[in-house]
């Protein structure tokens, strides 16, 4: 895909085709937004198992024209029992298997609440309709990706142990051939009950009596008493405004406010060209200064040490922005973290907007494949620590720190831009890249998306903090970038998985819609 692809009836954007396609049909059948995200949602977690599953968590921005946007935390808590006793013995909770899968999958409880915002609009499609392109991908199959084949391969030694996972994702022991039919006939069940007993069975149902009794039988921490206990939360976004636009992000236990400290610092940097020095070492040093935020601050909305909103207010970002030396790179061995996740967008024709995440942390989360549901689940706790002064204690009923942070702009002259990505470390920084080369540097949409890349710190399963550069960056912006002391490594590849699956959609004030998916993904943009 080279160009931003435009449409009025509405349209969808994932990193895989046919959750992009789900979606846009149920726009067709006169769904709105929320809907339409549901049913890719469902979808998505079907077809691209190594980022996503319905025993992950999301978050959600949804906006309605004449309306303050509303946020949905989908995070789930630490289990009653998960304290640092059963970890007696380890420096860190286990990685993969079902003493890592500790928290609650917060997900299912975020479609049913998006779909309760959604009320208000209307008439709503029945849930059957929503879940049924799921449910059919999981009953007849779908073919494995070349991305689900490399990282089964690259991360086997730690997945094809966990309980469930060979059975499920492997041929034979190994990983599966790309273009393999992967069924998953007993996820395709429990996708079935939800339609016909609707979403709060995940929690306080048939589903959740099974999922409480395998994860407690295979020695997880978490207990049917905990699902009951859970429910996703309407909160306040955070936002920042700029020059033109206010832009919205998640609060904590999101890094959401990392992503608007970068803008919010970028834009006093003066800036005025893009994709030379001055555009990546000020995203790079802004990054830095937001991360230090983020890492000092960021931790479950009940123990924060101050408001997260006044590290946005103008006179915060001013004093930080100050401290950035425009031709010399701040020192950066501060440590970072992986991740593996979607981003999905979607507009529809009234003009109502869905930036929405969704996760399982590392790829395939813990590994753990319920037998009786076919749920993989997340191993997002393993972002807990045991030190018990950390900021982020391992304490029972806590919510984990989380990389997942959706984005939507509101610019003052209508236009709506709900975008984001996947990548860990990589979210607020790709996210910056394409809001600066779309809203401060011109570029068409899908050049915003399509164009190099870069990456502070690690993401993937990779432990380096270097400044990560796609080989397609100019040689003399590359040695202007060493130059000024940044640590950069430059990766083979031209489009790299690396830098996480980014994409975009914004709707002009005469209804017209632009979008564009990433070419390092399987996706697309489907519209109507």
């Amino acid at each position: 895909m080279l160009h931003t692809l435009t449409a009025l009836g509405g349209m969808q954007v994932a990193p895989h085709h046919l959750a992009a396609q789900a979606g846009r049909d149920v726009l067709r059948e006169g769904g709105n937004a929320v809907e339409a995200m549901v049913a890719a949602a469902a979808t998505i977690a079907v077809v691209y198992p190594h980022m996503n599953a319905i025993g992950g968590d999301g978050f959600w921005l949804i906006h309605e024209p004449g309306t303050a946007p509303v946020a949905i935390d989908a995070c789930g808590f630490s289990a009653g029992l998960a304290d640092r006793e059963i970890y007696a013995g380890l420096e860190t909770i286990p990685a993969r298997g079902p003493k890592a899968a500790l928290t609650v999958a917060g997900t299912v409880g975020g479609w049913a609440k998006a779909l309760e915002v959604a009320s208000a609009w209307g008439p709503a499609l029945p849930l059957p309709r929503l879940l049924a392109d799921a449910i059919r991908h999981a009953r007849d199959g779908v073919a494995v990706t070349e991305s689900q084949t490399a990282l089964t391969t690259s991360k086997l030694e730690g997945l094809k142990d966990a309980p469930g996972f060979a059975e499920t994702f492997l041929v034979d022991g190994a990983p599966p051939a790309v273009g393999h039919i992967l069924r998953q006939p007993a996820l395709a069940q429990t996708l079935a009950t939800l339609a016909e007993c609707g979403l709060d069975d995940f929690y306080r149902g048939s589903i959740a009596a099974r999922i409480g009794a395998e994860l407690e039988r295979l020695g997880s921490p978490l207990r049917t008493g905990d699902l009951a206990a859970y429910s996703a939360r309407i909160v306040e976004p955070l936002a920042v405004r700029l020059a033109d636009c206010t832009v919205y992000n998640l609060p904590p236990p999101t890094q959401g406010l990392a992503a608007l400290m970068i803008l919010g610092l970028f834009e006093r940097l003066g800036v005025s060209d893009g994709e030379g020095f001055d555009h990546i070492h000020g995203l790079v040093e802004a990054t830095k200064r937001a991360f230090r935020v983020r890492d000092r601050f960021v931790t479950d909305p009940g123990r924060l040490r101050a408001d997260p909103s006044g590290f946005l207010t103008a006179a915060a970002l001013d004093e930080r922005a100050a401290d950035i030396d425009m031709g010399r790179a701040l020192p950066w061995p501060e440590p970072a973290a992986p991740g593996d996740t979607i981003w999905m967008g979607a507009i529809d024709r009234e003009g109502r907007a869905v930036s929405f995440i969704q996760s399982v942390y590392w790829e395939f989360g813990s590994g753990v494949v319920l037998r009786d549901t076919g749920i993989t689940w997340q191993n997002r706790g393993i972002s807990f620590s045991l030190d018990p002064s950390a900021l982020n204690a391992l304490e029972p009923g806590r919510k984990p720190f989380h990389t997942l942070n959706p984005s939507l702009a509101l610019f003052d002259d209508g236009r709506v831009m709900p975008y984001g990505t996947m990548g860990g470390e990589g979210q607020p920084q790709t996210q910056a890249a394409v809001f600066t080369r779309y809203a401060r540097f011109g570029q068409p949409l899908q050049q915003a998306v399509s164009a190099p890349r870069w990456l502070l710190g690690r993401t993937w399963g990779d432990v380096s903090t270097s400044l990560k550069l796609e080989s397609r960056f100019a040689p003399e912006l590359v040695q202007a970038l060493r130059e000024a002391g940044h640590q950069v490594e430059l990766l083979d590849e031209a489009y790299s998985d690396t830098m996480g699956h980014a994409g975009a959609l914004v709707r002009h004030s005469n209804g017209l819609i632009e979008g564009a998916a990433d070419p390092r993904s399987d996706g697309a943009v489907a519209a109507l």
